[in-house]
């Protein structure tokens, strides 16, 4: 039998409030959407109405109604038992150990930017492997201390974010909009910005990543529904007055999805000493909230595969805790493998970092996306099965009103899965497609081989 841990309470809503922005709130997104110019206004706006915000209430109900350690994983065992919550959660787990190698390469390009511009992609890939296994100690100690990176991360954030706002207003009065937002300029081209909107989508997930550790919140039934309102509002302004401020200053079509943060903060505070020096402060932290990312999405996803693997879902070995500290030792250092050898392969098959970067992150987004259409599907079966369990929040208007903001989630993760494949005009993405299948292949074999396991 396996030894019961005891998870220290450390998680006050201040700290849920600050690790959902951290993990929701991405400045590579922000790059992301600005490429698709001045119709990712209208997305954000649409989407924001569609998916942001009833998705951002149902992880508020099930996270105060079902505060289960590992989070995602509990709710879908408890929905659909333990085959398929340990599927989500393989691809929960290895979408971060491939999306953080993406996030990390993203530090290097601005890295290079900054300090070294002949930097090599080799350096850059090195770059990367380090801050892979910071990332892994940062997992390996306890939520005391780890919360900090991602809270610290979340500051900086909101700074970088409203930096960028403020110094827009002063650069338009200047120089005018380098994208006219119009009536006509904002409505949306269902060709060539359709590959982009599922980048939107994406820097719309994450609220459910904190119920990985419901067990080290203090009052997960208050403190959830509350953290999650408030770092929605955080979130969704930054975002849509960010992607504003990116396209006042840049082209859409010369936006750089790993440079672009830096060329905007250069054409706004920069060409004076003091203002160069804004710039260099700006973009190290900017460096600094990439690694907390990283940190941020390990967290949450590694301690769900703990909770899958000791429950038999998963091998033994992502189970494997420190008894002191209740960490996840095993999916942590599992993880840091993982990102070193997708970082090594990717090296030789990228020309350049923002193929790199891309290549990884349409990828990791589809084995993304997966696990929320089995939690959005949960949350509709629990509420009518288990009716009647206490939900000191529930989606307003009803049953009816909460199945239907539930499906429109899900056709609209379907709709984005189906992007990131396939883009319109262009084809079949072929090496995104193949990826994702032996992806979910591999997770067949290793989520039979525990459940073997498990029964000799």
């Amino acid at each position: 039998m396996t030894e019961q841990i005891h998870h220290k309470k450390t998680l006050r809503q201040r700290d849920m409030v600050l690790f959902t922005v951290s993990a929701i709130l991405l400045l590579d997104t922000l790059t992301a959407a600005a490429s698709v110019g001045a119709p990712s206004v209208f997305w954000w706006l649409f989407l924001g109405l569609i998916f942001f915000v009833p998705f951002a209430l149902i992880c508020a109900e099930m996270g105060c109604a079902y505060p289960e350690q590992g989070g995602i994983y509990a709710w879908i065992r408890d929905g659909f038992g333990g085959r398929w919550a340990s599927r989500a959660t393989w691809c929960y787990w290895v979408n971060t150990a491939v999306w953080i190698p993406a996030i990390f390469i993203l530090f290097a390009g601005v890295f290079k930017q900054m300090f070294f511009p002949e930097l090599s992609l080799g350096w850059q890939i090195g770059i990367g492997i380090v801050l892979t296994w910071l990332a892994v100690v940062v997992n390996v100690i306890t939520l005391d201390v780890g919360k900090w990176i991602p809270n610290l991360g979340a500051i900086l954030k909101v700074i970088i974010f409203l930096a960028i706002i403020i110094g827009a207003l002063g650069y338009v009065q200047n120089h005018g909009m380098a994208n006219p937002l119009t009536f006509e300029s904002l409505k949306p081209d269902w060709g060539n910005s359709m590959q982009y909107i599922p980048a939107i989508i994406y820097g719309m997930l994450g609220f459910e990543l904190v119920s990985a550790g419901s067990e080290e919140m203090r009052d997960p039934a208050r403190d959830v529904p509350r953290s999650i309102l408030i770092s929605g509002v955080i979130i969704i302004v930054l975002y849509l007055l960010g992607t504003m401020a990116v396209l006042a200053a840049i082209p859409a079509g010369d936006i750089n999805l790993v440079e672009g943060l830096v060329d905007t903060l250069k054409l706004f505070f920069g060409g004076s000493a003091v203002g160069n020096l804004f710039v260099l402060a700006l973009g190290v932290g900017a460096l600094y909230t990439f690694f907390s990312n990283g940190v941020t999405w390990a967290l949450g996803c590694n301690r769900a595969a703990a909770e899958a693997a000791l429950e038999g879902e998963l091998p033994n070995i992502f189970g494997l805790e420190n008894k002191n500290l209740g960490t996840p030792v095993g999916a942590a250092v599992l993880m840091g493998v993982a990102s070193t050898i997708v970082l090594i392969l990717y090296g030789f098959m990228s020309g350049s970092n923002e193929d790199l970067f891309w290549s990884l992150f349409a990828f990791s987004a589809v084995i993304f996306l997966l696990p929320y259409e089995g939690m959005l599907l949960t949350f509709v079966k629990m509420r009518i099965v288990d009716a009647e369990h206490p939900r000191p929040y529930r989606v307003p208007g009803g049953l009816g009103s909460a199945r239907a903001a539930a499906w429109i989630c899900i056709a609209v993760l379907a709709l984005s899965i189906v992007l990131f494949m396939y883009t319109p005009g262009e084809g079949m993405e072929w090496s995104v497609l193949v990826g994702v299948v032996v992806t979910l292949l591999i997770g067949e074999f290793v989520i039979r081989f525990a459940e073997n396991h498990r029964n000799t």
